[in-house]
């Protein structure tokens, strides 16, 4: 590795073609971050690239294609930043969907579904009709939210060992809080078998046709679950690689497409609070949950 090289700071954001993901890769070149921008599809991602570099005057970002759900572009994208970089520093896991299909007017029931949840015992809407979740569906978004995920940083877990300041921030979601899942909340007996075993078990109970029945998340399940399952994830990380900094963030209710840009915040403000924990000190916070920029209980 030349002097060059180990200097310049090296980042891979997965989903960075729109939404938060790209926001994350503008604000982190613009922080003088040699960024590469993922995306499963090649011209989307090609085009990012070119309006970051057109639009915003940012050259030091490339393009490499990751598809979560295509295992064959990992072993690639790793090659790619070894041969070019030598080193990973930072890695960005924020490609996720949401193991559903619905439209705008159903999007909008299922919010109103989760606040009554907690603030109202009137009837809630039925969100079977209005919300499409297959057992496909539901495998779709466990292999990309979690999996896929876990893939990824397995991946490049040897390059971030070769960094001075290794960085791993996965992108949440308040609803993939452990205490959807009692039996996660356990810090010391948490291991990855254990998560495993848990998204088994919800398959399993899934294509019987048992998720009400056996107390499962009523709304969104796979994506509360590949999302506690994430949160889970962390954990293990900070816990196994010491030198690390790893964390997980709520970015909050963004204006982004899986949500119908019915969202609160805006792309910039979501990527904020992402790229602030990208940004913490060698000595800063590991293995926490973030929401609203502040550390929330898992």
């Amino acid at each position: 590795m030349s002097e060059m090289q180990t200097k310049i700071r090296c980042a891979v954001v997965t989903g960075g073609n729109k939404g938060i993901g790209f926001e994350i890769c503008r604000q982190l070149a613009s922080s003088g971050i040699l960024m590469v921008l993922t995306s499963r599809d090649r011209s989307r991602g090609l085009e990012a690239v070119e309006k970051l570099k057109n639009s915003f005057g940012l050259s030091n970002v490339v393009f490499h294609q990751l598809d979560l759900m295509n295992p064959i572009t990992l072993p690639s994208l790793a090659d790619f930043i070894r041969s070019h970089f030598g080193k990973l520093d930072i890695l960005v896991n924020n490609a996720g969907i949401l193991g559903a299909t619905t439209d705008a007017a159903g999007f909008t029931a299922m919010v109103q579904a989760l606040v009554q949840i907690d603030q109202s015992k009137e009837k809630r809407p039925n969100l079977k009709q209005v919300i499409t979740e297959t057992y496909e569906f539901a495998e779709e978004c466990m292999r990309t939210n979690y999996y896929g995920v876990k893939s990824v940083t397995k991946a490049f877990i040897p390059l971030l060992q070769l960094s001075d300041s290794p960085r791993i921030v996965n992108v949440s979601s308040l609803i993939g809080k452990l205490k959807a899942l009692e039996i996660l909340d356990d810090g010391d007996g948490l291991t990855e078998e254990r998560v495993d075993g848990i998204v088994n078990i919800f398959f399993k109970d899934f294509k019987e046709d048992l998720l009400e029945t056996k107390g499962w998340p009523s709304c969104l399940p796979a994506y509360t679950i590949s999302k506690v399952c994430l949160n889970a994830y962390t954990r293990l990380l900070a816990r196994d690689f010491t030198t690390f900094r790893v964390n997980c963030v709520c970015p909050g209710w963004v204006k982004t497409d899986i949500c119908y840009n019915s969202g609160v915040f805006t792309t910039t403000e979501g990527a904020e609070k992402v790229v602030s924990l990208v940004l913490v000190p060698d000595d800063g916070p590991c293995g926490l949950y973030f929401t609203n920029g502040e550390v929330t209980p898992f």
